[in-house]
């Protein structure tokens, strides 16, 4: 197998009638998925070459996947724009991508003119392309001259210095992955999975691919559904959903809005999370309602396809316990390097996370610089070529060999004379009895430790509390209560709003 469409077209051979993806308003049948994808990507195939990027200005819809995977017909990559962005942003993603192509659908089009002003480009209609004639003979030229290293799709990440970084994955990553994420969960033909993340969010990859490759079905839920419990749960369960692969912020909203309070999706078998350390307390409230769900932590940054680790829970974890990243899947190699890069092993040592395999991706988008120096050669490794991604992530293994989260490299900070991990004052303040949500920041200016929460408990109460449960250095000189958690566009806390605050 060298091409992901491959999936899309076994499944329409052998379940056409089945429904691979709906929408709040629209369905579409394996068949009529693979139907819609051919006819855009005939449409596409005389602009789009081999290794062309075609930029897709929408929200995530079912029409919107047709257009993903018509444009891997025409032989391209995709990357889906998130349309919050503002246009200086969305203007530096379209100068990185050089696109062959930019698509919208009906609803987006006038703020696609809009952001595409001056820019060079015009939108082009999906609905349109969508209704084109499907040129096989197009379609089988493309194929016959694809590799399994070609790019499928490109993701833009890290905002934060302001320049847009878009991480390139081929299709070998991903026909690399996905069976593996598969067969270790045991999603099926019979599994819904509820889509929570947006397409150009590398969480999604997981419910798109695992619904072509197990043939699954998949619903898109609503971006503003998120923002209204009573609408999320009558959806998780009027859908019957199956299989939740979701951010932790999404799965913090459910239990901190007592969306279980007003209607319970019994139908959920497995629910797995990622994106930032999961605070038990809030699993906990998951655990109490749907007892029988798998439980799962995954952990991986996208530069890797989705995910190098994972953890199935097995017991309850109390308040300040940080639940493990586990074990690496198949076929993929999970290290921590010391500051000298040499190898850690001893179970407590603290090193960078780093991973190798087939998994990995091609790299920064136009950006060699930034690639070489992520995607490194071992330094353990002086015989072959065998490059890693340095993920950035600081790591440590426990007693039973799993891999545990400790924080980000800049997340460690020396404070006082002395060497911290934020995750750990975070840990000990989300332990605390009324407190949802932590994030602490370090003001190195000022040499200030910063806490923000969300709870119920007073300022004075946590700040006792902690300490208690903190030696004095790790005690925050400042700490905030706000009524909620700034987010990302992915899902994850903005720290850069925090420390505006």
């Amino acid at each position: 197998m060298r091409n992901v469409l491959e999936w899309l077209e076994t499944a329409a051979q052998a379940c056409p009638d089945k429904l691979a993806v709906a929408d709040e308003s629209s369905r579409l049948t394996f068949a009529a998925l693979e139907a819609e994808a051919r006819a855009i990507g005939s449409a596409l195939a005389g602009r789009v070459h081999a290794q062309d990027a075609v930029a897709i200005y929408a929200e995530k819809t079912a029409d919107v996947l047709a257009a993903m995977l018509g444009t891997v017909y025409a032989g391209g990559f995709y990357s889906v724009i998130d349309t919050r962005q503002p246009k200086v942003r969305v203007e530096a993603i379209l100068a990185a991508l050089s696109p062959a192509a930019v698509l919208t659908d009906a609803v987006h089009a006038d703020a696609a003119a809009e952001m595409l002003e001056g820019t060079g480009y015009e939108a082009l209609p999906i609905e349109d392309l969508a209704a084109s004639a499907v040129n096989a003979a197009a379609l089988d030229a493309v194929r016959a001259a694809a590799i399994d290293t070609d790019p499928l799709y490109c993701n833009f990440t890290s905002g934060s210095t302001g320049t847009p970084k878009g991480v390139l994955v081929s299709h070998r990553s991903v026909i690399d992955f996905i069976p593996v994420f598969c067969s270790t969960f045991g999603i099926g033909a019979d599994d819904v999975i509820a889509n929570q993340a947006p397409f150009d969010f590398d969480v999604s990859v997981k419910d798109i691919y695992s619904m072509l490759c197990a043939r699954a079905s998949m619903h898109i839920i609503p971006r503003e559904y998120f923002s209204t419990p009573t609408k999320l749960m009558d959806f998780l369960c009027d859908r019957e959903a199956t299989t939740l692969i979701w951010a932790v912020s999404a799965m913090c909203f459910v239990s901190i809005m007592n969306g279980f309070g007003y209607r319970v999706p019994t139908s959920i078998r497995k629910v797995m999370f990622s994106g930032e350390v999961m605070p038990p307390k809030q699993l906990r409230i998951w655990q109490k309602w749907l007892p029988d769900a798998t439980y799962v932590n995954l952990y991986g940054p996208t530069e890797i396809t989705c995910n190098c680790t994972y953890h199935v829970l097995d017991r309850a974890y109390a308040n300040d316990e940080v639940i493990p990243m586990g074990k690496p899947f198949a076929n993929e190699r999970v290290i921590l390097l010391g500051e000298d890069d040499a190898l850690v092993t001893e179970p407590g040592e603290v090193g960078e996370i780093c991973v190798s395999g087939t998994a990995l991706g091609l790299g920064y988008l136009g950006d060699a610089e930034r690639t070489a120096a992520a995607f490194t050669q071992n330094p353990t490794n002086k015989r072959w070529s065998e490059p890693i991604y340095r993920t950035g992530d600081l790591g440590k293994l426990d007693e039973q060999g799993n891999f545990v989260y400790v924080s980000r490299k800049d997340h460690q900070i020396k404070h006082m004379g002395h060497r911290i991990e934020l995750g750990d004052i975070e840990a000990a303040a989300t332990g605390v009895d009324g407190v949802e949500r932590t994030c602490c920041l370090y003001d190195a200016k000022r040499k200030r430790l910063r806490l923000f929460y969300v709870g119920s408990l007073g300022k004075a109460e946590l700040a006792e509390q902690l300490h208690v449960l903190l030696p004095s250095f790790m005690v925050p000189n400042a700490i905030k209560q706000i009524d909620a958690m700034p987010l990302t566009k992915n899902g994850k806390i903005d720290r850069n709003a925090l420390a505006s605050l």
